[in-house]
């Protein structure tokens, strides 16, 4: 049956039509806000996923490109494999509802967004996040809590929500919240240098408007929501964990307590194996394989009570370190030659080498998507392979994580990347997470702005990263400990993983992951402050004293690029019919040439004197010959009458023999020759047929 709900979201009017399409999905609504349109199905398997001790939760993100009026560019003429751009929001959907889910959940459950039309004020994350909200909530999935989501500007010191197109051009913040009725439980932010207060405030402004959003999804709850299924619960029976904890939970404590996380695995690997067999000394081997799985859950769900209680009850981290205290650090600059620029940055066993490469202008990655930026010049790329954890597996490119954490670190150093103008070339950083213990998308911004600055890039300040966790007793979430530079197994078994990148002014990024139903403001502004007084310490302690400022020099190995302006009217002569011209320039001087229609031109190479040969012969292509001044001009034919000079690149005149010496000169091959250069001065241009008079400057006398 067809229902339509509406009601009014930051300013816009916003409607939830539900009953129209796609009907067999287990819920699906479409959201209009503005004249976007997002699709959103949700659907559950009949049967629990067996031998998972995981939610088997999709969510994705499918950008439409007839949604903007678009067709798809290449042969194929359909959307392929999911932009960058749409796993990003795919993760920002998936981040907030994850916890939310039943813990003994583990039906396959998918949640399938399309985006059908697009508004280009109106970005479609937002509508995409609330129709998942929407979806699983009147769906009989299992899934039983409300939660919204909005974003937040900065424009002129004033908080914006929801901001149009022209807004977002202007606005120092680039803000997403998500957050259920009580708490916010996911937060992504892009920013340039905002102060932490200012951020808190854009969160508490995003979670009021969330609490009225989630007031009105309550309602169509209320109204169309189906019963909730049942579904087979995989919680450890009570008799099995109380027999496993005998064995192990005491012990536990020992094989988690150390610094080196090989040792660490390697305890609780054999605690594993002694809890095995005597199992199967107890109840047999044949037992033991039936409950196999419950035993491997028993296992976890006890080494996550032993660290959790260390750490809240014993006020005892794993590797021993105070609460506020960071793992030893380390930076080097300069460890590959023939790189552009490159640095390793070391926080206990996390480990990444960034690497920074240069490039022309026309280098800059093209977009394809349904938002307005089509091409970007700063391209940041992390890859995690699998050595990096200690694994031996065959690696399979960028998966979603990899994408996520690349585009953390771009986020966080695209402000202080200088405009095209200053600095006109496109970057690009590579992050190798060569050993991973915990935040290595923090580290990886620490090291990438290492590399920048190594690679002579004019970065406006340093950037640095951190994360902190948090531990909460089950009975009282506001009782908790937060704990600085989270390493793998806080991550692992705490309650959030809150990433902070900024300067020495303010935050640049923030991405927080929650496995909570959320997070309260004090909790927030307490990583706010543990965040900058963290990351103050990496940038003067540890990164400033590697390499305090960007080079003054690029690397010998880095294209020097050059920039002039031409005559935007001269291009079509410098490019030449069919490109020959410019051609023929690229292969004498063997430099690279990009010229954009407003008529700069860049041009770049290794060999100094290549380019600015290449830009001598530009220039001399678009300049205008002026009367009343003097060229060395070229001869490039021998007349009875005179002589045919090259005054310019593709200027030329006729020398007459007459204005070549002082003396009489009865045949021009008796003083010039095809190759010569002769010095002249122009003294008139035929207004009506362009024609060039000179004399060679050896008739000028005084005048010269």
């Amino acid at each position: 049956m067809f229902k339509k709900f509406e009601t009014t979201f930051a300013g816009r009017k916003l409607v939830i039509e539900t009953g129209k399409m796609a009907c067999l999905a287990n819920g699906s609504c479409l959201v209009r806000y503005g004249d976007t349109a997002v699709l959103v199905n949700a659907t559950m398997s009949k049967e629990p996923r067996d031998g998972i001790d995981f939610l088997p939760l999709s969510v994705d993100y499918e950008e439409k490109l007839y949604a903007v009026g678009k067709i798809p560019g290449g042969f194929i003429k359909r959307e392929g494999k999911p932009s960058d751009k749409a796993v990003l929001v795919s993760r920002v959907i998936d981040r907030p509802i994850r916890p939310l889910f039943p813990k003994d959940y583990r039906n396959d459950t998918s949640i399938h967004i399309t985006a059908m039309c697009v508004e280009p004020d109106v970005l479609p994350e937002v509508p995409a996040m609330i129709g998942a909200s929407v979806a699983l909530n009147i769906s009989d999935i299992p899934f039983d809590r409300i939660v919204g989501a909005v974003k937040v500007g900065l424009i002129d010191n004033k908080l914006v929500l929801n901001p149009d197109l022209k807004q977002r051009e202007m606005s120092d913040l680039d803000l997403t919240v998500a957050a259920t009725y009580e708490k916010v439980c996911m937060i992504e932010a892009g920013a340039n240098e905002v102060e932490n207060d200012v951020m808190l405030e854009a969160i508490k402004l995003g979670h009021e408007e969330i609490k009225k959003l989630c007031a009105f999804i309550q309602e169509i709850k209320d109204e169309i929501g189906k019963p909730k299924a049942e579904y087979k619960s995989f919680k450890v029976p009570d008799e099995l964990m109380e027999e496993i904890k005998a064995l192990a939970y005491d012990k536990m404590f020992k094989a988690v307590e150390t610094t080196d996380k090989t040792v660490r695995d390697a305890n609780v690997d054999n605690l594993t194996e002694e809890v095995k067999n005597k199992y199967i000394e107890a109840h047999g081997e044949e037992e033991y394989l039936g409950n196999k799985s419950m035993i491997a859950e028993a296992m976890y769900k006890i080494e996550k009570k032993a660290v959790r209680s260390m750490i809240i009850d014993k006020h005892m981290r794993p590797d021993g370190r105070a609460f506020d205290e960071i793992r030893p650090l380390s930076a080097e600059v300069h460890l590959l030659e023939r790189t552009h620029g490159s640095a390793l940055f070391t926080r206990g066993q996390t480990q990444v080498l960034s690497v920074a490469t240069l490039g022309m202008v026309s280098e800059e990655q093209t977009l394809d998507g349904l938002d307005e930026e089509s091409s970007k010049r700063y391209i940041h790329h992390y890859n995690f392979p699998p050595y990096s954890v200690g694994e031996a597996r065959p690696s399979r490119g960028p998966g979603r994580r990899e994408i996520g954490h690349g585009a953390l670190a771009e986020r966080a150093l695209a402000p202080v990347i200088p405009s095209k103008e200053e600095f006109p070339y496109t970057i690009r950083v590579v992050s190798e997470v060569l050993s991973s213990n915990g935040s290595t998308s923090q580290a990886s911004v620490c090291g990438s702005t290492l590399a920048l600055m190594d690679a002579g890039v004019p970065i406006k300040t340093p950037v640095a990263g951190i994360s902190t966790g948090l531990f909460t007793k089950e009975e009282n979430v506001d009782d908790y400990v937060m704990v600085t530079d989270i390493q793998g197994i806080e991550d692992f078994f705490g309650d959030m993983d809150f990433k902070v990148a900024g300067t020495h002014k303010g935050i640049t990024a923030i991405q927080v992951d929650i496995k909570i139903d959320g997070l309260s403001y004090d909790v927030i502004k307490e990583a706010f402050e543990r965040t900058y007084k963290a990351r103050l310490y990496i940038l003067d302690e540890i990164m400033l004293k590697a390499l305090d400022k960007p080079r003054k020099e690029i690397s010998k190995y880095a294209p020097r690029i050059t920039t002039i302006e031409i005559n935007p009217e001269k291009i079509r002569d410098v490019i030449g019919t069919g490109g020959k011209v410019i051609n023929k320039i690229i292969e004498e001087t063997g430099v690279k040439i990009d010229i954009e229609d407003d008529g700069k031109v860049f041009v770049a190479g290794v060999d100094s004197q290549a380019v600015e040969k290449a830009i001598n012969m530009i220039e001399g292509i678009t300049k205008d010959v002026e009367p009343d001044t003097i060229y060395l001009a070229k001869v490039v034919k021998i007349l009875d009458i005179g002589a045919v000079v090259e005054v310019l690149p593709g200027k030329e005149g006729l020398l007459h023999i007459s204005k070549i010496r002082k003396e009489r000169v009865n045949k021009v091959e008796d003083v010039l020759k095809v190759g010569d250069t002769i010095e002249v001065l122009v003294t008139e241009i035929d207004k009506d047929t362009g024609k060039i008079k000179m004399i060679s400057t050896a008739l000028m006398g005084s005048r010269r």
